[in-house]
């Protein structure tokens, strides 16, 4: 949405793509079924861990912005992922300006690695993209004032406009036989729930629980995650990852979505399916609003009691369609 904000407003974009994400349906699928511009430099970093995968972007990312002619008037970096830290830090030691997309979340929660990716991304930003008012408080509780801007939600512009084409493009029948309402979609993919092989068969356990099938598209580290050990319930349909507009086809027709992932909370309650979020904690706390997204960590027990609960009242989250605009608008006034 950016992209095409950016576009609109006569703004050069030349998108770098660090390839963290090199599985086919958790990255170029995304660039196909958006219509995004191909990425104009390719960095092919690939997996490691947090060191080797931040520290490689770092060295990759400083030669291209260092090669680029004529330098960047911005570096514009988005959410909470190694690629966020390095964008950040490299800019920053570049001196050049940086700006982030989803400015001041927080899930207090250190223990998160992204938890400190946007953090110190935030710290070092001269403009700060806040898609919500309680962000926007977080900055100013850490001495962040200047620069901060209430832009709105990106991803739910991408939702709005995309949750119509996929149900034409990805019909359900595509994707599974059951029946609207009757199946749940779950993803687990956080390194405090896969690399915890506790936490991990807790999960297990009360989606086993549920008394329908959970379809659960697959993320590399959890499929590697499963070769340990883990049990795995006759319920639980196990998929390879899908793409974006199958994920928002089976997302909008599930009973509930159950998750540890931060976009797809947002997503679930902006399309009016419950989530139930397989952490202690969130990053998006005005999804809790009316008891459309419940926090039940790896316990079985709260798994099945949240399914089992239905939202209090309608969810007011983020109804809010031009932040992308908002965000081309504010570049372009700088830049000028």
């Amino acid at each position: 949405m950016v992209s095409r904000a950016l576009a609109e407003a006569g703004i050069e974009e030349v998108l770098i793509h660090t390839g963290q994400h090199y599985d086919v349906n958790m990255d170029r699928v995304f660039f196909e079924e958006l219509g995004l511009p191909a990425p104009r430099v390719h960095l092919g970093v690939g997996s490691g861990t947090h060191a080797e995968q931040t520290g490689l972007m770092m060295i990759r990312l400083e030669a291209a912005l260092r090669d680029m002619r004529p330098a960047p008037d911005w570096v514009l970096i988005y959410g909470d992922t190694n690629s966020t830290l390095a964008g950040a830090l490299v800019a920053a030691k570049l001196q050049l300006p940086l700006a982030h997309v989803e400015a001041g979340l927080r899930s207090f929660n250190r223990a998160m690695p992204e938890e400190i990716n946007r953090v110190v991304a935030d710290h070092l930003s001269q403009l700060l993209f806040a898609p919500t008012p309680t962000a926007v408080e977080n900055l100013r509780r850490e001495g962040i004032t200047q620069g901060v801007h209430l832009t709105g939600d990106v991803m739910e512009e991408a939702v709005r406009r995309y949750a119509e084409i996929a149900r034409r493009r990805v019909p359900l029948a595509s994707l599974t036989a059951h029946a609207p309402g009757t199946y749940y979609v779950a993803t687990v993919h956080r390194a405090e729930n896969t690399d915890d092989p506790v936490r991990l068969q807790g999960i297990f356990e009360g989606l086993g629980r549920l008394a329908l099938p959970v379809i659960l598209p697959l993320h590399p580290r959890t499929r590697a995650r499963l070769d340990g050990g883990i049990r795995v319930p006759a319920n639980i349909e196990l998929r390879e990852p899908v793409g974006y507009l199958a994920m928002l086809t089976l997302v909008q027709h599930a009973r509930a979505v159950l998750t540890d992932s931060g976009g797809l909370q947002k997503e679930a309650v902006w399309l009016g399916v419950p989530c139930i979020t397989l952490r202690d904690e969130t990053e998006w706390v005005e999804t809790l609003e009316g008891g459309w997204n419940q926090l039940v960590g790896a316990d079985p027990d709260r798994i099945v009691a949240a399914v089992q609960r239905r939202p209090e009242r309608p969810s007011a989250f983020c109804r809010d369609q031009f932040a992308s605009q908002r965000i081309a608008e504010l570049l372009q006034q700088v830049a000028g």
